[in-house]
Formats: structure tokens, sequence, C-alpha cells
């Protein structure tokens, strides 16, 4: 019997716990009101479950509930934060922007799109395992600096960035400070972290939410910042974010992060230990192999290998069975190389036979196992065609 395919893309998306789907099934069958229908009864019941999913991400968050936009996922959080923060301060004196060359796209693009609005970007670098460094970011503040943005940790080397530094540092500059968080919610511990950051993007389909719902802190009590909406149309959300909210996401939203938040200690735990079992298994069989990203310091769930003299594309059209990827999920139609992996210093060669691995609640003992042996076999069978290689020994 033919085994069956192993998930290891975690950091592109993760399965819907099925405890999620069951607090989402009433507000698709029965509880189905519009929460902005204040008129009636479904109407109040969809508001409520509305107001007690904004509690829960305010509470794994330690943020007030008041400062909880719902938006449709990550992206538009960050381009709501991004864009919205530079127009809504626009006129200020301030026309600066300042992110790193390891952002998501999510980041990267609309600080370009601005920058193509007239306003001046800094890009800074990252060191050779993905990090920022908060004294790069200190370098570039300048008077005119409206905006930092660096992410909480990276999506595809699992790095995790010094944010309580670089957010003392703007604070101190009176510079405003966006976190992506994206892949951080519910994998690492963000108590005290938030102290210094004024806006923080999530999505819920990160950790084992539905897809389409995510949100953004707004710190509402920092002086001068204010945002400009990305559309206009209801006023909905304190008038940051129109629309009608989708209630069983954002039920399915706020289950799923208040069982991240509870289940963290012992999953990162557990997760963890398959990562290195994973690592160690193929370190074992395949030779001259690359960890990228920081030995500690990382994601629980992350591993990124580079196997040398070894064709990217190839590797993963042999790994069929196998679900991991080369590099961000939302970029990987490119046909450039891992632009996180050749900010770190890698070569084209070694960032296109690179491999991202994306540990989850759901991934077992066996199928860590079973990868192990999936990817030495793959890359056994491609280096005998490898003109270049040339076995150590």
């Amino acid at each position: 019997m033919h085994d069956p395919p192993i998930y290891l893309d975690n950091h592109a998306t993760t399965r819907t716990d099925p405890r999620v789907v069951e607090s989402m099934i009433p507000f698709f069958l029965d509880d189905y009101g519009n929460a902005a229908s204040t008129s009636h009864r479904f109407g109040w019941t969809a508001s409520d479950a509305v107001d007690r999913s904004r509690e829960q991400v305010a509470m794994a968050l330690e943020v007030e509930a008041k400062d909880v936009i719902f938006t449709s996922g990550a992206t538009e959080s960050n381009n709501l934060a991004i864009k919205g923060l530079a127009r809504g301060c626009a006129g200020a004196g301030r026309d600066h922007l300042i992110t790193a060359a390891s952002e998501h796209r999510a980041v990267l693009d609309p600080m370009k799109r601005l920058a193509r609005e007239g306003w001046r970007l800094t890009v800074v670098g990252c060191d050779g395992q993905g990090l920022i460094d908060p004294d790069r970011i200190a370098a570039a503040i300048t008077e005119k600096t409206l905006l930092v943005s660096v992410m909480t940790a990276n999506n595809e080397v699992g790095a995790i960035n010094p944010i309580t530094e670089i957010g003392q540092i703007c604070r101190a500059r009176g510079v405003f400070f966006h976190t992506d968080a994206a892949q951080a919610v519910g994998k690492i511990p963000l108590t005290g972290i938030l102290e210094n950051v004024d806006l923080l993007s999530l999505s819920a389909h990160k950790f084992h939410g539905p897809k389409g719902i995510g949100a953004l802190y707004v710190n509402r009590r920092r002086p001068g910042l204010k945002l400009m909406p990305l559309f206009d149309g209801g006023g909905h959300e304190r008038g940051l974010r129109s629309g009608t909210l989708p209630v069983p996401l954002v039920v399915g939203l706020g289950a799923a992060i208040e069982l991240a938040d509870r289940e963290r200690p012992a999953e990162a735990e557990r997760i963890m230990t398959l990562r290195e079992r994973l690592h160690a298994g193929i370190a074992r069989m395949v030779p001259a192999i690359r960890l990228n990203g920081p030995i500690h310091g990382r994601l629980p769930g992350n591993l990124n290998l580079s196997f040398q003299h070894v064709d990217g594309e190839a590797l993963l059209m042999t790994l069929r069975d196998l679900a991991v990827s080369s590099g961000s999920a939302c970029s990987s139609m490119e046909p450039e190389p891992s632009h996180v992996l050749t900010a770190m210093g890698l070569d084209e060669e070694s960032a296109r036979a690179s491999l991202r691995f994306g540990l989850g609640r759901f991934t077992t003992t066996e199928e860590i196992d079973r990868a192990a042996a999936a990817v030495a076999t793959a890359v056994q069978a491609l280096r005998k065609h490898s003109i270049a290689w040339s076995a150590p020994g």
C-alpha cells in the first residue's frame, strides 16, 4: 500500500484544527447574523461572538481588546499598517521608512510602493543567520524617519529577531515600530516584547486557524499614530477596516489563538524535538549539507537546509510525496532564488538547492523518519548525475 504524502510546509499554511472548525460551524448554520446588525437577536449573537474573539486575541498578545482590528490576513494587516500610517501621517514632516532585506514580500512590496510614491526607503541588511542587528536599525534612523518594520520571526529560516531591543530604539527616537508576527504568534512566547511595538500583524492560518482572517494590533495610546484606511464603506472596525465581518472566520481566529497560546509550551518542545530528529536523520545519511539560520533562537518547527551540488527544482520534483518548499509560498512562482537566503550571503546555487521544512501540530515521529529517508534518497540519486559532486572520502 502506498504511503500517504507528508505535509511539512506549515510555514506556508497549517491544517485547521478540528476544534477550531467545531467552534465555527454554528456561525455558518444557525448563528449566521451580521455582527453590525444591532436591531435583532441574530446580530447580537454575532456581535457577542466577535467581541469574544477580540478578547481572545487580546489576551494572547497581552494588549487591550479595543486595539485589535480584524483583517483578511497578515498581508492586509501589513498593508494597513505601512500604507495606512504613511498616508495617515503624510505632511507631518517625516518621509523616511526603514525595513530589512529579509522581510516577507507583504512588507517589502508595500514599502516599495510607497517609495515609488515619493517616500524615502532604507532597506537594512541581515547577518549570515538571517538576524537583524538593532545597531543597523539605530544607524539608519534619522530625524525624518516615520516607521521601522522588522518581522518578529523569519518565515524562511526561522530566525527570531531582537524585537524588544529594536522597539526600545524606535521608542527612544520617536519612531513608530511595526512587526509582522505572522510566523511567531502561537509558536514563541510574546510576553513583554510588545511593550514598544505600535503595530503588529498576524494571520490565523499560520497557527491552525482558518484562511482569510487575521488581525492588526494598533497601539492607540501612542501619540501621533494615525492610520488612513485602505478602503472605505461602512466604517467597521473603528473606521479602519470597512466591510462585513466574516463571523465564522473571526470565531475561528479566536479559538485558534487561544488554543495555540494555551498549548504552546508543551507543543513547542515536542515540535523542536521532532525538528532535531529530522535534522539529525538527514545529516546522518546525507553529507555536505548546510543549516541556514541560527542553531538557537529560531522557530521550533523551522528547518532550512542547503544541499551541495543538487538542483533545487529537481529536488522538489523528486520529493513528490513530501510537501516542503524552497522559499516563501507567497512568492514561490518567482524564478529567482530566495531573497532571504541571498540576503544572508548564500550564492545562487546554494540558495536554489535549499529546502524549508515546516513542522506543525499534526506532524508525527513516523512522518519525520519517512521524510528524512525520502530526502536522503532523492539527494543521493541527484548527486549521482551531478558532474560537480564528488562524495567526500
